[in-house]
């Protein structure tokens, strides 16, 4: 029998059986599709040596005057910025505490670095607050090196005393001393890296807002986020429903960020907000979901801004452009995505646009749709004024207009996801490539462990299995990779390599693509499949031998299990030059072909192979 082409429609295809998608793609992970044809995804490199504090759940870059390119990193723990792989803790300081004389007590025991501290006054600490001693002497074998340093609290015995670990090692344990110079800098408590979920609605931030519903199943305590945006050089940045915080360039890089409110000429800031922007054609910094102009209650329609030009300047005059404007409808602002036309507001089941209109209203507001849902708070974004985002029940699109894309795989996506943990669900670009990727918990996790990938060139969907909490492409022209923050507690340089270099030595990325059924005469007579004519490319690799595995599955009844399963390896062994035919022997009513790769250096692409394939009788 003549050859038969094997020439699959790209993308992958969940909606609907395996033998009904013939002719399509129905599994893989680790690839993507270029002009139609499949090929794995680049590996990934660690950007720095140092693990940071938590997980990265946010991240920002921006250029300073002075041409640094820095990176914001918000945690649940710590914020920082990033230089060339190097972290600096910005983390804000929430208060400096004197103590008094000989305030450290050993009381660990001997060998023990634990020790107790006690403070002039109530020092507001949690367990796991960061807090920075200086000033202190060597006391009972512990060093003014262990003593002087950044110290994460055990315990809180009282109001006025705390435990922490020095790592050093005291000679009996069980004595007092450190000097009379002693300080202690709180840094801002950290917060949960999880939801918790609670009782009752409104029982905590985000309380009113849950998955398909109206109230507040998901109330409780929810994990912390970070939003930041430049202003010029600086940085603007806040706490999901907390206080808004400002670094400035002119000071070092390790330089901590303070409140806003605590600028010279300070006048009116918010201190509490959902999420900040700034409107950069006109430079306002814009606050959603914060407290009116002389109250401390959060309002969550409400949308505040600055004064033009003015980070600080927030109380509305005559001579000025601050002000304020509250959405119509909805229950609450969920997040904000700025295009190069207008800032998209979503709320629990609104989207609005808000733009600048100039004086004397600054700026206007105009309901675009309402029953618009959003999964959370970092699943939407701008690229190329094309604002795509994830729903509660699909994806979409917004140009102009609101319209659901057209998904393959929307099925395999919202019936295995956990709705509970949907603030950690975030939205990355990978524009070389025409991509969007959301990164989500499947139903069986906390944490994220999954990503789907919307190719709006192609407009084609696939997916596949990877923890990254926070993404970054390289939109800004600075960075040389897309860059994401992990699980393991590293920032990650992507399409970098062809490994997965979170592991020493690094690790193979197992890629692999499979297709549906398929069959001869719709599966009157089984097929017997004999040898395959490979057709792809090794080109990038850079094993020496570099291959990867063929595999044909056959089936006698759809939905039945697979009754075979044979394999053959295609072997480079010089430029384009590979593995001439692989035979095996499978047989079936229906088969499946896949090809896969298990080592590292190895770089495919698929073209379009052939079968040597026959009818083989009819049972």
């Amino acid at each position: 029998m003549a050859l038969t082409k094997l020439a699959f429609r790209p993308g992958i295809n969940r909606e609907g059986t395996n033998y009904s998608n013939e002719g399509g793609w129905f599994d893989g992970n680790y690839i993507r599709f270029t002009y139609g044809y499949p090929e794995r995804i680049g590996g990934w490199e660690k950007a720095g040596s140092t693990p940071f504090a938590g997980n990265v759940r946010f991240l920002h870059d921006f250029t300073t005057l002075a041409s640094e390119n820095l990176l914001f990193m918000g945690s649940e723990k710590k914020i920082y910025l990033e230089d060339s792989g190097a972290l600096y803790d910005i983390t804000p300081i929430r208060s400096t505490v004197s103590l008094p004389t000989d305030p450290i007590s050993t009381t660990g025991g001997a060998g023990s670095g634990v020790i107790t501290v006690t403070t002039s006054a109530a020092h507001g600490a949690q367990i796991g607050d960061y807090v920075t001693l200086s000033g202190l002497t060597a006391v009972d074998g512990l060093t003014t090196g262990d003593l002087n340093q950044e110290l994460i609290i055990l315990s809180t015995p009282t109001t006025t005393t705390f435990t922490a670990d020095t790592g050093g090692s005291a000679t009996s344990g069980a004595v007092s001393g450190g000097g009379a110079s002693g300080q202690a800098a709180f840094q801002i408590s950290v917060g949960l890296n999880s939801t918790i979920l609670g009782p009752g609605w409104g029982a905590g931030t985000w309380g009113r807002f849950t998955w398909g519903s109206g109230a507040g199943s998901l109330a409780g305590q929810t994990l912390r986020l970070w939003f930041a945006d430049d202003f010029g050089e600086d940085l603007i940045c806040n706490i999901a429903d907390g206080a808004i915080y400002y670094w400035d360039a002119t000071g070092t890089t390790s330089s901590r960020a303070v409140l806003l409110s605590s600028l010279s000429g300070a006048s009116d800031v918010p201190t509490i907000a959902r999420k900040v922007l700034v409107s950069e054609v006109d430079r306002h910094v814009l606050a959603f979901g914060c407290n009116a102009v002389g109250s401390a209650d959060q309002d969550p329609l409400l949308i505040r801004w600055s004064s033009q030009e003015s980070a600080t300047d927030w109380t509305p005059t005559a001579t000025n452009t601050a002000g304020d404007l509250r959405l119509s409808q909805g229950s609450e602002i969920m997040t904000a995505v700025r295009t190069s036309r207008q800032i998209l507001v979503w709320t629990d089941h609104t989207l609005h646009s808000v733009q600048f209109t100039g004086a004397p209203y600054v700026f206007g507001t105009a309901l675009l749709a309402d029953n618009v849902r959003i999964a959370g708070p970092n699943v939407a974004i701008s690229v190329n004024d094309l604002v795509f985002w994830m729903g509660q029940e699909n994806f979409y699109v917004y140009d102009g207009r609101i319209s659901p894309l057209p998904c393959t795989v929307r099925d395999y996506v919202f019936n295995d996801i956990n709705p509970q943990q949907s603030f950690k669900f975030h939205a990355g670009s990978l524009a070389s490539q025409t991509e969007i990727w959301w990164y989500y918990c499947s139903s069986g996790s906390s944490e994220i462990n999954r990503y789907v990938v919307y190719n709006y060139g192609q407009q084609i969907w696939y997916y596949g299995t990877l923890s990254r909490t926070a993404w970054n492409d390289r939109a800004s022209g600075q960075r040389s990779y897309p860059q994401s923050a992990s699980t393991d507690y590293y920032l990650y340089n992507h399409e970098r390599g062809l490994d997965d270099g979170s592991t020493s030595p690094v690790s193979a990325v197992p890629a692999y693509i499979q297709s549906a059924d398929f069959d001869i005469g719709d599966g009157d007579h089984f097929m017997l499949i004999s040898r395959i004519i490979p057709d792809l490319s090794f080109s990038g690799s850079t094993d020496s031998t570099p291959a990867v595995t063929m595999t044909m599955q056959s089936r006698d009844f759809n939905g039945k299990q697979v009754t075979q399963t044979v394999s053959g390896s295609v072997e480079e062994s010089s430029s384009d030059i590979y593995t001439n035919q692989v035979f095996l022997r499978a047989r079936g009513r229906s088969m499946s072909f896949k090809v896969s790769n298990a080592d590292t250096g190895v770089n495919w692409r698929l073209g379009t192979p052939r079968l040597d394939a026959r009818p083989d009788g009819r049972r």
